[in-house]
């Protein structure tokens, strides 16, 4: 019985996994930014309470409205990931969202 019980576990793994796929569906536009990611959304929810909902800063955190004039996308990317030592917390957002907020944001100017 216990033979059955293993068999039917492991042959319904087998079946599961198979099923589940690459887990990566995110295409790339051509730009350099994954289609699936919504940057303008992903900063709102992970940035906005500090820098503002239309990028015009607040308090200490800087405005980051004409951003991409004053740093590169690779500049931005790094800031987000690493934080800074006047206060901004780095790892906020990663992966493929980090990516896109740092295109999105390196492109206003």
């Amino acid at each position: 019985m216990k033979n059955k019980l293993l068999g039917v576990m492991f042959g319904a793994a087998l079946v599961l996994g198979a099923c589940g796929g690459g887990g990566n569906n995110a295409s790339d536009n051509g730009n350099g930014s994954t289609a699936d990611v919504d940057a303008e959304k992903v900063y709102q929810a992970s940035c906005a309470s500090c820098h503002g909902g239309n990028l015009e800063g607040r308090g200490t955190a800087p405005a980051l409205a004409n951003i991409g004039s004053e740093l590169s996308e690779a500049e931005i990317r790094d800031i987000i990931e690493n934080g800074t030592p006047n206060g901004m917390p780095g790892g906020l957002i990663k992966g493929e969202e980090l990516d896109a907020v740092a295109k999105w944001l390196s492109e206003k100017k």
